[in-house]
């Protein structure tokens, strides 16, 4: 005599609730009510997986594409016109990041063009070291983490669709311890 699995009468009460399937044309057919003893104890099976399609009203930000030639020069020599000025010396980094964020979306609003971000140098050794050129952005003795984070933040998507491009002040603007920021122009599509 052949003996019946625990669970063969429980499948049993299940199968008798099953319904064929319907062509996918149709709407799915309906879940069984909460209240019947089997619908606890069923499995939901995974379905297939799913591909996220990027909706057109929400398109990631551009990248920061940097600052054409003529602009970079004109930077780089202090002969630019600063619209507005953020000065965060003595901020912390969290509240550091919310100011600098609406700073930013603010200055986009309004329309500006060129804002210069102040962040400091921070507290190294050689922190009044005002090299200027191509190869001070990266010069290891301008260590402050602030001045480090800002240009993080900019990379980030929140900032991208505010900012076109930065790149480090004249002395006279603050050099090392301040950007130049170039800010993104509100596009109207059409």
């Amino acid at each position: 005599m052949s003996r019946k699995p625990p669970d063969y009468e429980l499948w049993l009460e299940t199968a008798k609730t099953i319904k064929p399937l319907r062509s996918r044309s149709r709407a799915p057919a309906s879940k069984p009510s909460a209240a019947s003893p089997t619908s606890k104890r069923l499995v939901n099976l995974p379905s297939a997986p799913h591909v996220h399609v990027p909706s057109p009203l929400h398109k990631p930000p551009p990248q920061i594409t940097g600052l054409d030639r003529r602009t970079t020069q004109k930077l780089t020599r202090g002969q630019v016109e600063i619209e507005r000025r953020l000065d965060l010396h003595g901020t912390g980094i969290e509240m550091a990041r919310i100011i600098l964020l609406g700073f930013l979306r603010d200055a986009q609003a309004m329309g500006t063009r060129n804002v210069l971000v102040i962040t400091g140098k921070g507290a190294s050794p050689f922190s009044r070291h005002t090299l200027h050129g191509a190869g001070h952005f990266h010069a290891p003795e301008r260590a402050g983490r602030l001045r480090q984070l800002a240009t993080e933040w900019f990379h980030e998507p929140e900032f991208r669709s505010l900012v076109a491009g930065f790149q480090p002040a004249h002395p006279k603007h603050g050099g090392g311890g301040a950007y130049y920021v170039r800010i993104r122009r509100i596009r109207e599509d059409r």
